[in-house]
């Protein structure tokens, strides 16, 4: 059972990233893999008290078995998620913990060698098996490699896996596309769309703006925006991945592609998690750009919340503006009227906006603000290649299919945009 479930739980996630983009029914090898895995693990303790059944009383028997159990379980619930999924990566650890395993029955034949038959056929399947997933780990990096060039269409020129996520970087001709877990964060044929779209409505509106905080946005890309207003004095970036900033402060490719932003003595960068940073905060900033990853899981959606705005809040001057990226009202109105919703929770006047990104669709923003007021700008900087006054006008506008919806307030305790993102993303194909 210990050299099954070793080898199957060991390979499993090798088995799953290899076939998720060649399978219509990825789900089925999923659960199977799972329950399979289940199954085994279920039959250990039976399979254990059978055997130890004349060496201790059973009540004693019973106590030491589920004693190690739960000890165990509570061990690799806490090592697993914490230490060596943002180290290791999920393949390399399938295959320590498959290891693991296999060591148990290697360790089990010698101890029960009276007891079990086999034993000699038993430790060869064991070292066979052990010496396999070895192979696994050490070779990991390029069994991850040679799966994403599966589920990428184009060539992978970079990756890598941080403490808390998976870089991905594809070029095909002057097509240069960030993926983060798995999601694509921008296309450097449309990027500008998008960030142009973000930051332009609210610092044409503040022209006396000069210190500026962005949240999320390591690429950069934001960051180069707003350096092309001269007034501006401070940019502070807060980003939670510094792998995630030292990429594009450093690869030649992303420096030029960001306009060298990060490396200005204008801006500084903070690699910490935003939500901490944010609370312990006593200054305030003429103007706030979120641009935070969508909202997939509870460790983002928290940036989200009613919580995190109205901490956000304290830090925005009186006369200041601060617009968030919100998901495509489009495929997801559910999601994006719940942020409005929220925003205005906490007291924020809200100005919802979307524009169309050929990479993503329509995409959506949402700015707030503490007036009441928002006037469209007439002027624009120099340099764009996409904003204006008619085009901002035109992105006020919602039609039907768009129009506003009724929407919950996003709370820490119930996290219902996560809820809704996965329900409308899902049906995307």
């Amino acid at each position: 059972m210990e050299i099954l479930v070793g080898l199957v739980g060991g390979t499993s996630s090798t088995i799953l990233f290899m076939v998720f983009e060649n399978i219509s029914s990825f789900r089925i090898v999923l659960y199977g893999l799972i329950s399979f895995t289940g199954i085994l693990v279920g039959l250990e303790i039976p399979l254990l008290m059978r055997i130890l059944k004349d060496r201790f009383e059973f009540k004693e028997l019973v106590s030491k078995i589920f004693t190690f159990d739960y000890i165990g379980a509570l061990i690799a619930s806490l090592v697993f998620p914490l230490l060596l999924i943002p180290y290791l990566g999920l393949i390399k650890t399938a295959y320590l913990f498959g290891m693991l395993n296999v060591l148990v029955a290697l360790v089990a034949c010698i101890m029960f060698k009276d007891e079990v038959k086999g034993v000699k056929y038993l430790k060869s399947a064991a070292i066979i098996t052990l010496l396999g997933l070895l192979a696994g780990f050490i070779y990991s990096e390029r069994i991850t490699s040679l799966s994403e060039s599966l589920t990428y269409s184009d060539p992978i020129i970079f990756s890598e896996s941080t403490p808390y996520q998976r870089i991905i970087i594809t070029k095909k001709g002057r097509d240069l596309r960030l993926f983060l877990n798995g999601n694509l964060q921008f296309s450097s044929v449309d990027e500008y769309r998008y960030h142009e779209a973000l930051i332009h409505p609210v610092l044409q509106a503040l022209p006396n703006a000069k210190h500026i905080l962005v949240m999320g946005g390591g690429d950069g890309l934001a960051v180069r925006e707003i350096l092309k207003y001269p007034q501006i004095e401070t940019v502070t970036l807060v980003d939670l991945d510094k792998e995630m900033t030292r990429l594009f402060r450093s690869n030649d490719m992303l420096v030029r592609l960001n306009k060298r932003s990060l490396l200005s003595p204008k801006v500084t960068v903070i690699n910490a998690d935003a939500f901490s940073w944010a609370r312990a905060q006593q200054r305030t900033f003429d103007a706030i750009i979120i641009d935070f990853p969508d909202p997939s899981n509870y460790s983002v959606g928290k940036l989200y919340t009613n919580t995190f705005y109205g901490v956000v809040k304290h830090l925005l001057s009186p006369d200041g503006i601060m617009v968030v990226q919100s998901t495509s009202p489009f495929v997801a109105p559910k999601s994006y009227w719940t942020v409005d919703r929220t925003l205005q929770s906490v007291g924020f006047h809200t100005v919802p906006y979307h524009d169309y990104v050929p990479s993503f669709g329509e995409w959506g923003y949402i700015m707030a603000m503490r007036q009441s007021v928002y006037h469209v700008p007439d002027h624009y900087v120099a340099g764009l290649k996409f904003m204006s006054k008619p085009c901002l006008e035109q992105m006020l506008f919602f039609p039907k299919d768009m129009a506003r919806i009724p929407a919950q307030v996003n709370r820490l305790d119930n996290q219902i945009l996560v809820k809704y993102f996965e329900d409308e993303w899902s049906t995307v194909q």
